[in-house]
Protein backbone atom coordinates (compact mmCIF):
# COMPACT_ATOMS: atom_id res chain seq x y z
CA UNK A 1 0.00 0.00 0.00
CA UNK A 2 3.00 2.26 0.97
CA UNK A 3 4.44 2.03 -2.37
CA UNK A 4 1.07 2.09 -4.01
CA UNK A 5 0.39 5.28 -2.37
CA UNK A 6 4.07 6.82 -3.40
CA UNK A 7 3.39 6.42 -6.79
CA UNK A 8 0.00 8.62 -7.37
CA UNK A 9 0.56 12.68 -7.04
CA UNK A 10 1.71 12.07 -3.42
CA UNK A 11 4.81 9.98 -4.20
CA UNK A 12 5.73 12.22 -7.27
CA UNK A 13 5.75 15.00 -4.71
CA UNK A 14 8.05 13.04 -2.79
CA UNK A 15 10.34 12.32 -5.76
CA UNK A 16 10.23 15.81 -6.97
CA UNK A 17 11.08 17.32 -3.05
CA UNK A 18 14.58 18.87 -2.73
CA UNK A 19 14.81 19.10 -7.05
CA UNK A 20 15.08 22.31 -8.40
CA UNK A 21 12.01 21.81 -10.83
CA UNK A 22 10.19 21.40 -7.24
CA UNK A 23 10.76 25.48 -7.29
CA UNK A 24 9.51 25.86 -10.86
CA UNK A 25 6.14 24.38 -9.44
CA UNK A 26 6.37 26.29 -6.53
CA UNK A 27 6.62 29.37 -8.32
CA UNK A 28 4.02 28.74 -10.93
CA UNK A 29 1.71 27.42 -7.74
CA UNK A 30 2.21 30.94 -6.06
CA UNK A 31 1.62 32.80 -9.57
CA UNK A 32 -1.18 31.63 -10.19
CA UNK A 33 -2.55 32.56 -6.61
CA UNK A 34 -1.61 35.26 -6.70
CA UNK A 35 -3.38 36.05 -10.02
CA UNK A 36 -6.20 33.88 -8.32
CA UNK A 37 -6.64 36.48 -5.33
CA UNK A 38 -6.38 39.75 -7.17
CA UNK A 39 -9.42 38.30 -9.65
CA UNK A 40 -11.22 37.04 -6.30
CA UNK A 41 -11.00 40.05 -5.10
CA UNK A 42 -12.32 42.17 -8.41
CA UNK A 43 -14.91 40.06 -8.74
CA UNK A 44 -16.13 40.06 -5.26
CA UNK A 45 -16.15 43.84 -4.76
CA UNK A 46 -18.19 43.91 -8.13
CA UNK A 47 -20.44 41.77 -6.94
CA UNK A 48 -21.01 43.39 -3.84
CA UNK A 49 -21.96 46.37 -5.39
CA UNK A 50 -24.70 45.36 -7.93
CA UNK A 51 -25.85 43.54 -4.39
CA UNK A 52 -26.11 46.36 -2.61
CA UNK A 53 -27.64 48.58 -5.22
CA UNK A 54 -30.13 45.74 -5.85
CA UNK A 55 -31.18 44.98 -2.75
CA UNK A 56 -30.95 48.44 -1.03
CA UNK A 57 -28.43 47.75 1.59
CA UNK A 58 -30.68 44.71 2.91
CA UNK A 59 -28.89 41.06 4.27
CA UNK A 60 -28.16 38.33 1.16
CA UNK A 61 -28.42 35.22 2.48
CA UNK A 62 -25.26 33.25 1.62
CA UNK A 63 -23.43 36.42 0.40
CA UNK A 64 -20.68 35.38 2.67
CA UNK A 65 -20.10 31.62 1.56
CA UNK A 66 -20.45 32.69 -2.14
CA UNK A 67 -17.76 35.32 -1.74
CA UNK A 68 -15.36 32.83 0.08
CA UNK A 69 -16.09 30.17 -2.63
CA UNK A 70 -14.34 32.97 -5.31
CA UNK A 71 -10.59 32.50 -4.91
CA UNK A 72 -10.40 28.52 -4.43
CA UNK A 73 -12.43 28.23 -7.45
CA UNK A 74 -10.64 30.83 -9.39
CA UNK A 75 -7.70 29.62 -8.36
CA UNK A 76 -8.45 25.95 -9.02
CA UNK A 77 -9.21 27.24 -12.69
CA UNK A 78 -5.40 29.02 -12.96
CA UNK A 79 -3.40 26.00 -11.57
CA UNK A 80 -5.52 23.78 -13.97
CA UNK A 81 -4.73 26.02 -16.92
CA UNK A 82 -0.99 26.48 -15.74
CA UNK A 83 -0.45 22.60 -15.27
CA UNK A 84 -1.57 22.37 -18.53
CA UNK A 85 0.77 24.67 -20.16
CA UNK A 86 3.67 23.54 -17.77
CA UNK A 87 3.21 19.65 -18.18
CA UNK A 88 4.95 20.10 -21.84
CA UNK A 89 8.38 21.47 -19.85
CA UNK A 90 8.51 20.24 -15.93
CA UNK A 91 6.46 17.46 -13.60
CA UNK A 92 3.56 18.87 -12.39
CA UNK A 93 2.98 16.63 -9.34
CA UNK A 94 2.49 19.57 -6.73
CA UNK A 95 -0.06 21.81 -9.36
CA UNK A 96 -1.70 18.03 -9.35
CA UNK A 97 -1.87 17.67 -5.77
CA UNK A 98 -2.79 21.78 -5.18
CA UNK A 99 -6.13 21.35 -7.74
CA UNK A 100 -7.86 18.62 -4.74
CA UNK A 101 -7.97 20.84 -1.97
CA UNK A 102 -8.95 24.14 -4.31
CA UNK A 103 -12.22 22.46 -5.99
CA UNK A 104 -12.91 21.01 -2.82
CA UNK A 105 -12.95 23.95 -0.66
CA UNK A 106 -14.85 26.00 -3.69
CA UNK A 107 -17.14 23.20 -3.57
CA UNK A 108 -17.89 23.30 -0.06
CA UNK A 109 -18.17 27.14 -0.33
CA UNK A 110 -20.67 26.58 -3.08
CA UNK A 111 -23.10 23.77 -1.41
CA UNK A 112 -22.95 26.67 1.79
CA UNK A 113 -24.14 29.25 -0.33
CA UNK A 114 -26.90 27.41 -1.85
CA UNK A 115 -28.33 25.67 1.75
CA UNK A 116 -27.90 29.31 3.52
CA UNK A 117 -30.06 30.29 0.39
CA UNK A 118 -32.29 27.27 0.74
CA UNK A 119 -32.53 27.66 4.70
CA UNK A 120 -31.09 30.45 6.19
CA UNK A 121 -34.38 32.49 5.89
CA UNK A 122 -36.35 30.95 8.57
CA UNK A 123 -35.34 30.56 11.94
CA UNK A 124 -36.86 27.15 12.12
CA UNK A 125 -34.43 25.57 9.88
CA UNK A 126 -31.58 26.84 11.28
CA UNK A 127 -30.61 22.85 12.40
CA UNK A 128 -31.28 21.68 8.84
CA UNK A 129 -28.73 24.22 7.46
CA UNK A 130 -26.24 23.19 10.19
CA UNK A 131 -26.14 19.83 9.61
CA UNK A 132 -26.16 20.13 5.83
CA UNK A 133 -23.27 22.24 6.14
CA UNK A 134 -21.53 19.67 8.42
CA UNK A 135 -22.49 16.72 6.43
CA UNK A 136 -21.33 18.38 3.40
CA UNK A 137 -17.71 18.94 4.76
CA UNK A 138 -17.14 15.48 6.13
CA UNK A 139 -18.12 13.63 2.83
CA UNK A 140 -15.62 16.29 0.46
CA UNK A 141 -12.76 16.21 2.99
CA UNK A 142 -12.84 12.12 3.23
CA UNK A 143 -12.92 12.60 -0.88
CA UNK A 144 -10.37 15.18 -1.11
CA UNK A 145 -8.13 12.61 1.06
CA UNK A 146 -9.09 9.51 -0.87
CA UNK A 147 -7.95 11.24 -3.74
CA UNK A 148 -5.36 12.54 -2.84
CA UNK A 149 -3.92 9.05 -1.56
CA UNK A 150 -4.99 7.66 -4.89
CA UNK A 151 -7.49 5.16 -3.32
CA UNK A 152 -10.66 6.05 -4.28
CA UNK A 153 -11.15 3.91 -7.12
CA UNK A 154 -10.83 0.71 -4.71
CA UNK A 155 -13.26 2.72 -2.07
CA UNK A 156 -15.61 2.71 -5.04
CA UNK A 157 -15.71 -0.72 -6.16
CA UNK A 158 -15.59 -2.06 -2.56
CA UNK A 159 -18.98 -0.11 -2.28
CA UNK A 160 -20.05 -1.74 -5.58
CA UNK A 161 -19.46 -5.06 -3.64
CA UNK A 162 -21.46 -4.43 -0.69
CA UNK A 163 -25.08 -5.47 -2.13
CA UNK A 164 -28.25 -4.77 0.18
CA UNK A 165 -31.64 -6.12 -0.54
CA UNK A 166 -34.52 -4.11 -0.29
CA UNK A 167 -37.44 -5.63 -0.75
CA UNK A 168 -37.12 -7.90 -4.05
CA UNK A 169 -34.54 -5.86 -5.06
CA UNK A 170 -30.65 -6.11 -4.53
CA UNK A 171 -29.01 -2.56 -4.57
CA UNK A 172 -24.98 -2.10 -3.78
CA UNK A 173 -24.21 0.68 -1.45
CA UNK A 174 -22.50 2.74 -4.38
CA UNK A 175 -25.77 3.02 -6.13
CA UNK A 176 -27.83 3.35 -3.18
CA UNK A 177 -25.29 6.56 -1.78
CA UNK A 178 -25.00 7.95 -5.71
CA UNK A 179 -29.31 7.97 -5.45
CA UNK A 180 -29.37 9.66 -1.70
CA UNK A 181 -26.73 12.10 -3.20
CA UNK A 182 -29.15 12.79 -6.09
CA UNK A 183 -32.19 13.23 -4.31
CA UNK A 184 -30.46 15.91 -1.79
CA UNK A 185 -28.83 17.41 -4.75
CA UNK A 186 -32.27 17.86 -6.73
CA UNK A 187 -33.91 18.85 -3.41
CA UNK A 188 -31.91 21.16 -2.61
CA UNK A 189 -31.83 23.18 -5.91
CA UNK A 190 -35.33 22.87 -6.77
CA UNK A 191 -35.75 24.68 -3.51
CA UNK A 192 -33.38 26.76 -4.23
CA UNK A 193 -34.53 27.93 -7.73
CA UNK A 194 -38.36 28.13 -5.92
CA UNK A 195 -36.86 30.80 -3.12
CA UNK A 196 -35.61 32.82 -6.28
CA UNK A 197 -38.86 32.82 -7.89
CA UNK A 198 -40.67 33.37 -5.35
CA UNK A 199 -38.20 36.74 -4.75
CA UNK A 200 -38.41 37.47 -8.38
CA UNK A 201 -42.24 37.32 -8.44
CA UNK A 202 -42.37 39.11 -5.08
CA UNK A 203 -40.50 42.57 -6.82
CA UNK A 204 -42.70 42.26 -9.86
CA UNK A 205 -44.84 45.79 -9.57
CA UNK A 206 -46.47 44.83 -12.74
CA UNK A 207 -48.31 41.91 -11.51
CA UNK A 208 -51.18 41.98 -8.79
CA UNK A 209 -50.31 40.67 -5.28
CA UNK A 210 -52.27 37.56 -5.11
CA UNK A 211 -51.58 36.31 -8.56
CA UNK A 212 -47.54 37.24 -7.48
CA UNK A 213 -48.59 34.17 -4.40
CA UNK A 214 -50.49 32.17 -7.00
CA UNK A 215 -47.19 31.88 -9.35
CA UNK A 216 -44.65 31.35 -6.45
CA UNK A 217 -46.63 28.79 -4.62
CA UNK A 218 -47.69 26.87 -7.74
CA UNK A 219 -43.99 27.25 -9.11
CA UNK A 220 -42.47 26.03 -5.88
CA UNK A 221 -44.63 23.05 -6.00
CA UNK A 222 -43.93 22.12 -9.59
CA UNK A 223 -40.51 22.61 -9.16
CA UNK A 224 -40.55 20.22 -6.67
CA UNK A 225 -42.11 17.68 -8.17
CA UNK A 226 -39.69 17.84 -11.15
CA UNK A 227 -37.05 17.22 -9.09
CA UNK A 228 -38.39 14.30 -6.94
CA UNK A 229 -39.24 12.66 -10.48
CA UNK A 230 -35.91 13.43 -11.83
CA UNK A 231 -34.14 11.84 -8.63
CA UNK A 232 -36.10 9.20 -8.86
CA UNK A 233 -35.47 8.61 -12.38
CA UNK A 234 -31.80 9.14 -11.84
CA UNK A 235 -31.86 6.64 -9.14
CA UNK A 236 -33.23 4.19 -11.61
CA UNK A 237 -37.06 3.99 -9.68
CA UNK A 238 -39.77 3.53 -12.57
CA UNK A 239 -42.14 6.26 -12.15
CA UNK A 240 -44.82 4.45 -13.35
CA UNK A 241 -46.03 3.08 -9.67
CA UNK A 242 -46.81 6.77 -8.86
CA UNK A 243 -50.03 6.17 -10.88
CA UNK A 244 -51.02 3.57 -8.13
CA UNK A 245 -49.77 6.19 -5.28
CA UNK A 246 -51.36 8.72 -7.01
CA UNK A 247 -55.08 7.09 -6.80
CA UNK A 248 -54.64 5.92 -3.00
CA UNK A 249 -54.02 9.77 -2.53
CA UNK A 250 -56.86 10.24 -4.80
CA UNK A 251 -59.11 8.62 -2.48
CA UNK A 252 -57.42 9.42 0.86
CA UNK A 253 -58.30 13.31 0.06
CA UNK A 254 -61.73 11.85 -0.74
CA UNK A 255 -62.45 10.57 2.61
CA UNK A 256 -60.28 11.73 5.21
CA UNK A 257 -58.20 14.65 3.66
CA UNK A 258 -61.38 16.29 2.74
CA UNK A 259 -61.09 19.49 4.78
CA UNK A 260 -57.74 20.04 4.43
CA UNK A 261 -58.23 19.38 0.44
CA UNK A 262 -61.01 21.77 1.17
CA UNK A 263 -58.60 24.50 2.45
CA UNK A 264 -56.20 24.46 0.11
CA UNK A 265 -58.96 24.44 -2.56
CA UNK A 266 -60.33 27.29 -0.97
CA UNK A 267 -56.90 29.09 -0.58
CA UNK A 268 -56.21 29.43 -4.02
CA UNK A 269 -59.76 30.46 -4.98
CA UNK A 270 -59.01 33.55 -2.83
CA UNK A 271 -55.96 34.42 -4.18
CA UNK A 272 -57.45 33.90 -7.83
CA UNK A 273 -60.85 35.51 -7.55
CA UNK A 274 -58.86 38.27 -5.39
CA UNK A 275 -61.72 38.97 -3.12
CA UNK A 276 -59.10 39.03 -0.12
CA UNK A 277 -55.73 41.05 -0.82
CA UNK A 278 -52.69 41.39 2.05
CA UNK A 279 -53.85 44.95 4.02
CA UNK A 280 -57.49 44.46 4.17
CA UNK A 281 -59.13 45.20 7.06
CA UNK A 282 -61.87 42.09 7.48
CA UNK A 283 -64.89 41.07 9.50
CA UNK A 284 -65.91 37.39 9.44
CA UNK A 285 -67.72 35.77 12.47
CA UNK A 286 -67.06 38.78 14.68
CA UNK A 287 -63.44 38.72 14.43
CA UNK A 288 -62.58 42.04 13.17
CA UNK A 289 -58.77 42.46 12.05
CA UNK A 290 -56.34 42.92 9.36
CA UNK A 291 -54.82 40.39 6.44
CA UNK A 292 -50.91 39.58 7.44
CA UNK A 293 -50.96 36.41 5.21
CA UNK A 294 -52.61 34.17 2.96
CA UNK A 295 -51.59 31.21 3.02
CA UNK A 296 -52.33 27.63 1.14
CA UNK A 297 -54.33 26.28 3.71
CA UNK A 298 -55.20 29.56 6.19
CA UNK A 299 -55.07 32.99 6.27
CA UNK A 300 -54.08 35.14 9.07
CA UNK A 301 -55.61 37.78 10.71
CA UNK A 302 -54.24 40.03 13.37
CA UNK A 303 -57.18 41.49 15.18
CA UNK A 304 -57.01 45.08 16.93
CA UNK A 305 -55.87 43.99 19.84
CA UNK A 306 -52.15 42.55 18.02
CA UNK A 307 -53.53 38.78 18.33
CA UNK A 308 -53.41 37.30 14.81
CA UNK A 309 -55.53 34.14 14.34
CA UNK A 310 -55.41 31.51 11.69
CA UNK A 311 -59.12 31.54 9.88
CA UNK A 312 -59.08 28.23 7.05
CA UNK A 313 -59.55 29.04 4.28
CA UNK A 314 -62.82 27.29 3.47
CA UNK A 315 -64.30 29.64 5.88
CA UNK A 316 -63.71 32.65 4.28
CA UNK A 317 -65.30 31.20 1.33
CA UNK A 318 -68.01 29.60 2.34
CA UNK A 319 -68.77 32.21 5.92
CA UNK A 320 -69.98 35.62 4.99
CA UNK A 321 -67.29 38.33 5.03
CA UNK A 322 -66.82 42.23 5.46
CA UNK A 323 -64.35 43.69 3.70
CA UNK A 324 -63.83 46.86 5.04
CA UNK A 325 -60.95 48.10 2.35
CA UNK A 326 -62.31 46.81 -0.67
CA UNK A 327 -62.90 50.05 -2.60
CA UNK A 328 -62.56 52.91 0.43
CA UNK A 329 -59.62 53.39 2.69
CA UNK A 330 -60.87 56.03 4.50
CA UNK A 331 -64.12 55.68 7.06
CA UNK A 332 -66.66 57.77 9.26
CA UNK A 333 -66.29 58.30 12.47
CA UNK A 334 -68.35 60.64 15.24
CA UNK A 335 -67.68 62.51 18.09
CA UNK A 336 -70.53 62.96 20.46
CA UNK A 337 -70.49 65.73 23.19
CA UNK A 338 -73.35 67.58 25.16
CA UNK A 339 -73.62 70.77 26.23
CA UNK A 340 -75.51 73.35 28.69
CA UNK A 341 -78.82 74.46 27.60
CA UNK A 342 -77.59 78.33 28.61
CA UNK A 343 -74.51 77.93 26.32
CA UNK A 344 -73.71 79.85 22.80
CA UNK A 345 -75.21 76.98 20.76
CA UNK A 346 -73.66 78.74 17.64
CA UNK A 347 -70.09 78.95 19.24
CA UNK A 348 -70.07 75.53 20.44
CA UNK A 349 -70.75 74.09 17.31
CA UNK A 350 -68.01 76.01 15.90
CA UNK A 351 -65.44 75.11 18.26
CA UNK A 352 -66.61 71.56 17.35
CA UNK A 353 -65.44 72.00 14.08
CA UNK A 354 -62.36 73.41 14.85
CA UNK A 355 -61.38 70.36 17.22
CA UNK A 356 -60.85 68.39 14.62
CA UNK A 357 -58.53 70.62 12.68
CA UNK A 358 -55.19 69.33 12.56
CA UNK A 359 -55.48 66.10 14.06
CA UNK A 360 -53.44 63.09 12.40
CA UNK A 361 -55.37 61.62 9.80
CA UNK A 362 -58.57 63.43 9.79
CA UNK A 363 -59.45 64.59 6.14
CA UNK A 364 -59.91 68.13 5.22
CA UNK A 365 -62.06 67.11 2.16
CA UNK A 366 -65.06 66.41 2.97
CA UNK A 367 -64.74 68.61 5.67
CA UNK A 368 -65.78 67.76 9.47
CA UNK A 369 -69.56 68.77 10.21
CA UNK A 370 -71.13 69.81 13.53
CA UNK A 371 -74.88 68.48 13.78
CA UNK A 372 -77.37 69.59 16.40
CA UNK A 373 -78.36 65.41 17.43
CA UNK A 374 -81.21 66.07 20.06
CA UNK A 375 -82.13 68.06 23.19
CA UNK A 376 -81.83 65.43 25.88
CA UNK A 377 -83.11 65.49 29.49
CA UNK A 378 -79.90 67.71 30.67
CA UNK A 379 -78.47 69.42 27.82
CA UNK A 380 -78.36 69.54 24.28
CA UNK A 381 -76.63 66.96 22.39
CA UNK A 382 -74.18 67.83 19.31
CA UNK A 383 -72.11 65.39 17.06
CA UNK A 384 -69.14 65.81 15.50
CA UNK A 385 -68.72 64.03 11.81
CA UNK A 386 -65.48 63.52 10.21
CA UNK A 387 -63.88 61.11 7.84
CA UNK A 388 -60.30 59.21 8.80
CA UNK A 389 -57.76 58.03 6.24
CA UNK A 390 -56.20 54.63 6.42
CA UNK A 391 -59.46 53.68 8.76
CA UNK A 392 -57.88 50.05 8.90
CA UNK A 393 -55.54 50.62 11.20
CA UNK A 394 -58.02 51.84 14.07
CA UNK A 395 -60.22 54.70 14.95
CA UNK A 396 -59.85 54.86 18.42
CA UNK A 397 -56.65 56.93 18.43
CA UNK A 398 -57.99 59.90 16.32
CA UNK A 399 -61.45 59.89 17.99
CA UNK A 400 -59.70 60.09 21.57
CA UNK A 401 -57.69 63.44 19.75
CA UNK A 402 -60.75 64.73 18.65
CA UNK A 403 -62.55 64.43 22.07
CA UNK A 404 -59.40 66.31 23.58
CA UNK A 405 -59.60 68.82 21.64
CA UNK A 406 -62.84 69.57 22.27
CA UNK A 407 -62.56 69.32 26.00
CA UNK A 408 -60.12 71.66 25.97
CA UNK A 409 -61.51 74.41 23.34
CA UNK A 410 -64.63 74.06 25.73
CA UNK A 411 -63.28 75.09 28.61
CA UNK A 412 -61.00 77.71 26.90
CA UNK A 413 -64.33 79.08 25.81
CA UNK A 414 -66.40 78.72 29.20
CA UNK A 415 -68.68 76.14 27.42
CA UNK A 416 -70.27 74.00 30.24
CA UNK A 417 -70.59 70.36 29.02
CA UNK A 418 -73.21 69.15 31.95
CA UNK A 419 -73.63 66.40 34.03
CA UNK A 420 -76.61 64.77 35.72
CA UNK A 421 -77.64 65.20 39.26
CA UNK A 422 -80.17 63.14 41.10
CA UNK A 423 -81.12 63.18 44.61
CA UNK A 424 -82.08 60.22 46.66
CA UNK A 425 -84.32 60.86 50.12
CA UNK A 426 -84.67 57.95 52.42
CA UNK A 427 -88.13 58.46 54.32
CA UNK A 428 -88.64 56.83 57.98
CA UNK A 429 -91.26 54.13 57.77
CA UNK A 430 -94.33 53.98 60.39
CA UNK A 431 -94.19 49.79 61.82
CA UNK A 432 -91.25 48.17 63.09
CA UNK A 433 -88.89 50.52 61.66
CA UNK A 434 -87.34 52.77 64.15
CA UNK A 435 -87.60 56.55 64.40
CA UNK A 436 -85.04 58.76 64.32
CA UNK A 437 -84.15 61.34 66.71
CA UNK A 438 -86.39 64.31 66.12
CA UNK A 439 -89.08 62.35 63.96
CA UNK A 440 -88.82 60.75 60.35
CA UNK A 441 -86.13 62.37 58.40
CA UNK A 442 -85.17 62.64 55.09
CA UNK A 443 -81.19 61.27 53.70
CA UNK A 444 -80.77 63.73 50.44
CA UNK A 445 -77.68 61.38 48.01
CA UNK A 446 -76.28 62.94 45.05
CA UNK A 447 -74.85 61.75 42.00
CA UNK A 448 -72.45 63.61 40.41
CA UNK A 449 -70.22 66.69 41.93
CA UNK A 450 -73.44 67.54 43.84
CA UNK A 451 -73.14 67.73 47.61
CA UNK A 452 -75.62 65.56 49.78
CA UNK A 453 -77.96 67.78 51.56
CA UNK A 454 -79.88 67.64 54.39
CA UNK A 455 -83.91 68.06 53.46
CA UNK A 456 -85.82 71.10 54.40
CA UNK A 457 -87.58 70.73 57.90
CA UNK A 458 -90.98 71.27 56.76
CA UNK A 459 -90.77 68.28 53.79
CA UNK A 460 -94.04 66.31 55.12
CA UNK A 461 -93.01 62.21 55.78
CA UNK A 462 -93.50 60.09 52.70
CA UNK A 463 -92.53 62.61 50.04
CA UNK A 464 -89.71 61.85 47.40
CA UNK A 465 -88.10 63.95 45.17
CA UNK A 466 -86.23 62.34 42.54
Amino acid sequence: MENRLLSHMLGGVVRDYGQPVMLWQAAVLIGTLVLAWFAARFVRRALDARRQARHEGRPHFGAESLNKAFFPLIGAVFVWLARDIARSFIHTWLLDLALVPLFGIGLIYIVFYLARRVFGRSGQTRAWLSLVERVVSLVVWVGMVLTVLGIQDDVLAWMESVRVRIGTVHVTLLSLANGLLWVCVTMVVATWAGGALEDRLMRATTLDANLRVVLARVGRALLMLAAVLVSLSLVGIDITVLGVFGGALGVGLGFGLQKIASNYVSGFIILLDRSLHLGDSINVSGLQGKVTQIRTRYTVVRGLDGIETLIPNEKLITDVVQNQSSFLTRGYAKAAVQVAYTSDLELAMKLLAQAAEGVDRVLADPPPTPYLAGFGADGINLELGFWIADAANGTAGVRSAVNLNIWRLYGEHGISIPFAQREVRIIGADGGDAILPGGPATVAMAVGAAPVKEPPANDAPGTAAA
